[in-house]
């Protein structure tokens, strides 16, 4: 078990619309912690949207800047990440992960997903797709070990009000 003295961030992990980033924003509040949402800082970084990103450099493009964003942020002490959906993809991200971190997963129906995604214009993954659902069943079936890998503790946000899912993680934390 970690010990939170020791604990330099936590982090939250999961699929897109799970709530990483309104999760990890309120929770960062709670907390009296800074609070970073991976994706946009890569935005803030480049100046340029991340389906740009995707559309010049493609997906491999994307990763390699997510792993060096990831790098820069866990360098940082104290503070909540909320990280891409896709950021537990490559092996290396997987360990920064590990390594002195508090690993949320932040799980959803399949349902949950695709309605909470439905009128984003961000996500390149998805715009690509003619079938929205199947996609987003597509990306959990390929992503959910290394979630499950990398996860403390795993919170299932299905139907669940914010403030019930930050006191879940503030119950898990390390004391």
């Amino acid at each position: 078990m970690l010990d939170i003295d020791k604990v330099a961030n936590i982090v939250l992990v999961g699929p897109m619309g799970s709530g990483k980033t309104s999760v990890g924003r309120r929770l960062a509040c709670v907390l009296k912690r800074d609070f970073f949402d991976s994706d946009f800082e890569i935005v803030a970084r480049t100046d340029v949207a991340i389906d740009h990103i995707f559309d010049v450099e493609g997906e491999e493009g994307f990763r390699n800047r997510e792993t060096n964003m990831l790098t820069d942020l866990c360098e940082i002490s104290n503070i909540v990440i909320a990280t891409g959906g896709g950021i537990v993809i490559k092996p290396e991200n997987r360990e920064l992960l590990k390594h002195n971190s508090f690993v949320v997963y932040l799980s959803s129906s399949v349902e949950q997903l695709v309605a909470r995604t439905a009128r984003s214009k961000s996500r390149p993954l998805l715009e690509r797709s003619t079938n929205r659902e199947q996609t987003i069943k597509d990306i959990l079936e390929a992503r959910e070990t290394f979630y499950q890998e990398v996860a403390d503790i795993v919170i299932d946000t299905t139907g669940k009000k914010l403030y019930a899912i930050i006191n879940e993680i503030k119950k898990a934390i390390p004391k």
